[in-house]
């Protein structure tokens, strides 16, 4: 069902007005993939009225006027992707297309889209009612934060969106409560996943060093942050807060995580699965081609790579769908008029983590003075790669369904850490479920880099190469591996991808092209690395490359090119 985005859908609704108004960076597709999506099905499952404005003319009052003013509040999100990412690569160059707009170009979507969206309601709809950020964008730049784009220090986006709220992570049950509670004329300071600004601190909250302060002084910077990063569990978590000025950033503690009979609801409400037809008008949506037919089985990455996003703002810990649900999606995609028996993935951020998580994470939390993964798969997670096992095999004999394509990469060093099913499960994999490539993303082989970046190291990945062609061999298929690698991330130089380079002509017998540079993203630890120029782990200098030509030139080391001086 797609929510309203018209007054010819309010009037056709017989709707006066509307509770909430979401407004997105990106086209609006109705899909469980899509985060304001998920909010609004949410809310409108709830009861509440919801409308969505995607991509407004930023330009005038005719786009984000024409639904009205909302009854309860905002929701203002830039989109799947942080708008910056969306529209620069790693050298700052503007980038043509975009996958999230119709007709492919990258014309709808503004830089810092949660900024400027904030204002322009600001500036069409004077006091009105809350204005609350959401999504990726705001998640990872709610405190003082590295911005690579400007090369600054930034401080809370809440501050120049001149927003009331903030939701962070994935935030379905604090938008939930916080609509309850508007609703109802209720305290709304006290919802846990949400920030606010306050003009005195919470004296119960651990204080993180200012942002006059972190600006000018990289050591409170990296303290800031680490105490930050290591406040975002559920079960351990504290309220943190910042000064900003003479006022605060307030920070509560994260909401818990959606058990799996909530995940399982929210999976069954009742998405179109399709763009919506005002914005179908305007071309097509490369996006959909893939999420489309695509499974979503669990939520969450306990890898923790340093220089990745996910695990600050999907979590930490796995929360699994049960098989019933993700049955119940694929037979509904089976259904769909232009399903053509191909399920294009069913996976998450990686696909093996399906069914796995640490016991003890889920009763007492994160660990906070050791990782699931590195330096090696912890003990006291105990793979078991059994149910995705059995899942794929209930998913592939599905009526209507000739192929299920993993398609969102595997961990290596998780899967040989599973002895009963390492074997069991790559035959599953090998035999039926790729679709003639299959993705892994060792992302360097130099030992120093890849402690960096908190990935394993060399060993796993060429015993695992050996284990793919072997299988691949018996199962009498014509398959590869796709190796994802970065250039310049901190630490890196170039006699790193001399190395990388010999690596993949010797042990891979390629000749890699799927290399991408190094962005610093807020909110990570590669981030504060290249900010920095310190190892947080250690207290020591590392080499940062930060010329524009000289991070190209670490690339086509790699696949070839026209190399600087």
């Amino acid at each position: 069902m797609f929510l309203p985005t018209t007054s010819a859908e309010l009037k056709k609704l017989k709707w006066d007005n509307l509770d909430v108004i979401l407004v997105t960076g990106d086209t609006y597709i109705d899909s469980p993939f899509i985060g304001v999506s998920v909010i609004g099905q949410v809310l409108a499952g709830a009861g509440f009225r919801v409308g969505i404005i995607a991509q407004p003319d930023i330009h005038g009052d005719i786009d984000i006027c024409r639904l009205g003013e909302p009854h309860l509040f905002w929701g203002i999100t830039g989109g799947c992707i942080d708008s910056l990412v969306a529209n620069y690569t790693a050298t700052r160059k503007k980038r043509l297309a975009d996958d999230l707009t119709a007709g492919g170009k990258n014309n709808r979507r503004p830089d810092r889209a949660v900024v400027v969206y904030s204002n322009i309601i600001r500036q069409y709809f004077k006091n009105t009612k809350p204005l609350v950020l959401g999504g990726v964008e705001s998640s990872l730049r709610r405190i003082a934060h590295y911005d690579f784009w400007s090369d600054s220090i930034r401080r809370s986006i809440l501050f120049d969106a001149r927003a009331d709220i903030l939701v962070y992570g994935m935030a379905e049950k604090a938008i939930l409560e916080l609509a309850q509670k508007l609703n109802g004329g209720q305290e709304t300071k006290d919802i846990r996943g949400t920030c606010y600004i306050s003009s005195a601190p919470q004296p119960e909250y651990i204080e993180l060093p200012a942002y006059e302060e972190v600006v000018t002084n990289k050591k409170s910077f990296m303290k800031m942050f680490d105490t930050f990063y290591h406040n975002n569990d559920p079960m351990t978590a504290k309220g943190l807060f910042q000064q900003h000025g003479p006022r605060y950033l307030v920070q509560n503690p994260p909401q818990p995580a959606l058990t799996v009979a909530e995940l399982d609801l929210l999976y069954a409400l009742d998405f179109a699965r399709d763009v919506h037809p005002y914005y179908r008008t305007w071309g097509k949506v490369r996006a959909l081609e893939t999420i489309k037919f695509s499974i979503t089985t669990h939520r969450g990455c306990f890898g923790e790579c340093n220089f990745c996003s996910i695990g600050l703002h999907e979590g930490r810990t796995i929360i699994s769908r049960s098989e019933k649900s993700i049955i119940d999606e694929a037979k509904k995609i089976s259904e769909l008029p232009d399903f053509k028996s191909y399920i294009l993935d069913a996976g998450g951020s990686t696909a093996n983590m399906y069914g796995i998580d640490c016991r003890r994470k889920q009763t007492q939390g994160a660990c906070q003075d050791k990782r699931c993964l590195y330096p090696q798969v912890c003990a006291s997670l105990k793979a078991d790669h059994s149910r995705q096992i059995n899942l794929l095999e209930r998913l592939r004999r599905l009526k209507g369904v000739k192929k299920v394509f993993v398609a969102s990469g595997i961990r290596y060093d998780l899967l040989f850490s599973d002895k009963k099913h390492c074997i069991s499960y790559m035959q599953e994999l090998v035999k039926h479920h790729i679709s003639g490539q299959l993705k892994v993303a060792p992302e360097h082989i130099a030992p120093g880099v890849l402690k960096l970046m908190g990935k394993p190291q060399a060993k796993s990945l060429t015993n695992f190469k050996q284990l793919f062609e072997k299988m691949t061999k018996l199962s009498g298929h014509k398959q590869f591996l796709t190796y994802y690698f970065i250039a310049a991330h901190p630490g890196c130089t170039e006699e790193d991808m001399r190395e990388l380079k010999s690596f993949a002509t010797r042990e891979l017998k390629i000749n890699p092209q799927q290399i991408q540079i190094f962005t610093p993203l807020p909110s990570t630890y590669s981030g504060l690395m290249y900010f920095t120029g310190i190892d947080p782990f250690t207290g020591r200098n590392i080499f940062v490359e930060k010329n524009i030509a000289k991070k190209q030139r670490q690339k086509y080391i790699i696949v070839g090119g026209k190399v600087s001086k």
